[in-house]
């Protein structure tokens, strides 16, 4: 028996999916347990207008994250820190001040938890970060640290 799968569904496969079951399965488990709906005519349209519209979501996002990576590729973000008279910060640059530099020079919010810096920061210079936009969309954004 068809069923199409309204959530993942664990050794059997993930929501929106169509797979093939055993009749037993499928009548004394999954549809009691409103983990699927048989695959009939009308559930198969209504799939393929979830995923059609699932698309044309990931489509828009898609085109925003670009916009935004644009944005933030045009210049490097300056990251204001204390430093001592050799040129060394007081601490280490982290990635909720990244974000509030993005906040403020580029006007974008995004989740600290989402920037990974690649190296240590210690000293006064240019270092990279990497933004994880999710779905695998990653980019590298340049920062300078300055004096304060």
């Amino acid at each position: 028996m068809q069923v199409i799968l309204i959530q993942d569904v664990d050794n059997l496969g993930g929501a929106t999916e169509l797979v093939t079951v055993k009749n037993g399965y499928a009548r004394n488990f999954l549809i009691p347990q409103k983990k699927a709906v048989e695959a009939n005519p009308s559930n198969l349209k209504q799939l393929e207008e979830k995923l059609k519209q699932k698309r044309k979501k990931e489509e828009k996002m898609l085109a925003e994250i670009n916009s935004v990576v644009a944005k933030l590729k045009e210049g490097a973000l300056k990251v204001g820190a204390k430093t001592g008279t050799s040129g060394k910060i007081f601490g280490s640059v982290t990635a909720l001040q990244i974000a509030r530099a993005i906040r403020d020079q580029k006007g974008y919010e995004i989740d600290r938890k989402r920037i990974n810096i690649v190296d240590e920061v210690k000293e006064l210079g240019t270092y990279k970060a990497t933004i994880d936009f999710g779905n695998g969309n990653t980019t590298e954004v340049e920062f300078e640290v300055v004096a304060e």
